[in-house]
């Protein structure tokens, strides 16, 4: 079944391409369907990227999804248009009257600063308290897990020595947790952070569960036990090429990042990397999307 979105969303021509069942909103009013509505906080710079590739997930199974992406209104974006934003995009106080189905917050590049430091701290804050009555199940992603595993839970960041940056290896703790149903025991994903958080005292708080960890990257997926909150501390929606731009990026900026981890065939640049996380990727957000969405939310809110 399709997503849908709007007609003119720069991703829509893409998507089309690779195929993706996409639905824009007059064919969508006419079917008559419980779409599951998921609101998408995007707080990546690169908001157009990002879109492609939630989208390209959430399109991927039986379900009909309507989508709506979210922005902070406390913080002015440099890297995308403001045309684009208020073509694309709504602000909280639009839609905190409403309920919805699921929820993905993005991660965001500014894990040197304390969360009370972002400026859009406050507003952020108020958006993952609504969600505890007006979301049935929330997706977070990298700097978004970190910061809601410090909001909900009360577990901080901390910095590392060097950049985490790579593909690495991840064992599934429980595989009859319905998150990871289908997984292999090990499986790949990849990671581009500076912090992370104490797998010690997620493992200690009766709330959580630890689904999947890696020597290397630590504590990657994480469920809360009311099934509400998934923390992914990962990129998972990452494009195969992602980590070597990202790489380049560094290098132009002038900063001393070391060539991803276990990503370039034989450990060169100029080698293209292969995607070696995508089915696990697919399988995660259907998984998500279908158990901790579909099968839980109410047919008709309140």
């Amino acid at each position: 079944m399709p997503i849908n979105i709007p007609k003119e969303l720069p991703a829509t021509e893409v998507l089309k391409q690779e195929k993706i069942f996409v639905m824009d909103e007059d064919r969508a009013r006419m079917q008559d369907i419980r779409p599951l509505n998921i609101i998408i906080l995007n707080l990546m710079p690169e908001k157009e990227r990002t879109e492609l590739q939630l989208l390209r997930l959430l399109g991927n199974t039986p379900l009909q999804v309507n989508i709506t992406f979210l922005r902070m209104r406390t913080h002015e974006s440099k890297t995308v248009s403001k045309s684009h934003l208020d073509t694309f995009y709504t602000t909280f106080e639009n839609i905190k009257d409403r309920r919805y189905d699921g929820m993905i917050v993005t991660g965001a590049p500014i894990e040197h600063l304390p969360f009370e430091d972002v400026n859009y701290w406050g507003e952020l804050t108020e958006i993952m308290e609504w969600t505890k009555e007006n979301v049935t199940s929330v997706l977070n992603i990298c700097w978004g897990a970190q910061a809601a595993l410090y909001y909900h839970y009360g577990i901080g960041k901390y910095e590392l020595p060097e950049k985490l940056f790579g593909v690495y290896n991840h064992l599934v703790s429980d595989p009859k947790i319905k998150l990871v149903r289908g997984f292999d025991e090990i499986f790949n994903a990849p990671h581009s952070r500076y912090t992370t958080v104490s797998m010690e005292e997620i493992q200690n708080d009766p709330r959580l569960t630890l689904l999947s960890s890696s020597s290397e990257a630590g504590a990657f997926i994480v469920i809360s036990n009311d099934e509400k909150h998934i923390m992914i501390t990962g990129h998972f929606e990452y494009d195969a090429e992602t980590l070597a731009e990202e790489y380049t990026r560094d290098h132009q900026r002038g900063l001393d990042t070391s060539i991803p981890e276990n990503y370039f065939p034989g450990n060169d640049p100029n080698e293209r990397p292969p995607n070696t996380w995508r089915s696990h990727t697919h399988l995660l957000f259907y998984n998500w999307l279908n158990y901790y969405v579909y099968q839980q939310t109410p047919y008709q809110w309140d």
